[in-house]
């Protein structure tokens, strides 16, 4: 395991889904996963060989421990995660099926998360050694203690000398505490040096325009020159910025999505290819992925930032290929599909088998 070591800090949850494509009132059975954005993260990062540690608060009880025994399965370390509070959070999930959209019930009111207040983290104990801390918006959105905590968090990593990604991380419906995410997310942008989001996310957080992602196949060539003007924009807003990532994704239907992604760094813009995936499994967590990918990129191969493009793109498809919040594959296979076929379109059933 490469010794480099990187933070990622948000809620891990309990994931309810009912099996085969059932609605909530069809199914008298939930299959149990566990995930969160950060924790998704971090166990990208672990399967990538690279040190990952989590943290969070956990209530004292035995379904968190199953939760913390599950990071540890895949490698990520939980020696910073507290303990304390009254529940886990939990969100239930119907799976998306051809026209029929995903549904998804959020259930982590006075989750032990939630209840996390400034001060309650040795954040300098636990950047002791690292190179790299990543927050989210899902983190700032769930109190307005849990956003200070962001902020508390991204103070001292920047001390400490860390570099600091933020993905922006819109989510509607978690923004209930008397703030607008407009408010409160730019403010912390402003102490990153890496941001990741979609371009949905740009226009609502920063009040931007951007160019449309409207593929249908792989053939399809994003307007580069549009996301040029647009990560130029934000970083003359971030000066601080040095890494603008934007995540593309065009959804033809529940089970058929084409992703791509550009990264502008050093005042030009890379862009990579389109991948056309037709038998979505799950896209849970694929943003995610991304991220982790990206994260592993930029942190192994600081000189080659196309790579971490195309890694971080490479590992996105990959996701939408198996279930559950978690991204399942190693540095050797992402960077294998990252190398291969120049038509992007994958399948499922020829993951292992190489392409």
């Amino acid at each position: 395991m490469n010794n480099q070591k990187i933070v990622t800090f948000g809620e891990i949850m309990l994931r309810l889904t009912p099996p085969d494509y059932l609605r909530f009132n069809q199914t008298d059975l939930f299959r149990a996963s566990y995930g969160g954005s950060e924790a998704n993260v971090a166990v990208s990062l672990a399967n990538f060989g690279l040190r990952s540690e989590f943290i969070t608060r956990l209530p004292e009880n035995r379904v968190a421990d199953a939760c913390l025994d599950d990071l540890r399965r895949y490698g990520v370390g939980t020696d910073g995660i507290l303990r304390g509070g009254k529940r886990l959070g939990l969100y239930y999930m119907e799976e998306a099926a051809s026209m029929r959209t995903s549904h998804v019930v959020y259930d982590r009111a006075d989750s032990a998360f939630d209840t996390l207040s400034p001060g309650m983290i040795d954040w300098r104990s636990l950047f002791d050694g690292a190179t790299w801390f990543h927050w989210s918006g899902i983190s700032a959105a769930v109190s307005a203690d849990t956003a200070a905590v962001c902020a508390e968090a991204i103070a001292v990593a920047r001390e400490m000398g860390l570099t600091v990604s933020c993905d922006i991380n819109y989510r509607k419906n978690l923004w209930k505490y008397g703030k607008e995410p407009q408010e409160v997310l730019p403010p912390l942008m402003e102490q990153c040096d890496i941001f990741f989001g979609t371009d949905d996310e740009y226009e609502k957080i920063l009040g931007m325009r951007l160019p449309k992602f409207e593929a249908r196949d792989a053939s399809y060539r994003p307007d580069t020159a549009g996301y040029e003007r647009a990560s130029a924009e934000v970083a003359a807003r971030f000066p601080r910025c040095r890494g603008i990532v934007f995540g593309l994704r065009s959804v033809l239907s529940a089970n058929h999505h084409l992703i791509s992604g550009t990264l502008y760094t050093g005042g030009r813009l890379l862009s990579t290819r389109v991948y056309d995936i037709d038998n979505v499994v799950d896209c849970v967590g694929v943003g995610d992925a991304f991220v982790g990918g990206l994260i592993y990129g930029m942190a192994e191969h600081a000189g080659d930032m196309q790579f971490a493009l195309d890694f971080g793109t490479a590992a996105c498809a990959l996701k939408n290929t198996v279930p559950g919040d978690y991204n399942q594959f190693t540095a050797e296979e992402v960077a294998q599909l990252a190398r291969g076929s120049v038509s992007g379109r994958i399948a499922p059933a020829r993951l292992r088998g190489g392409f």
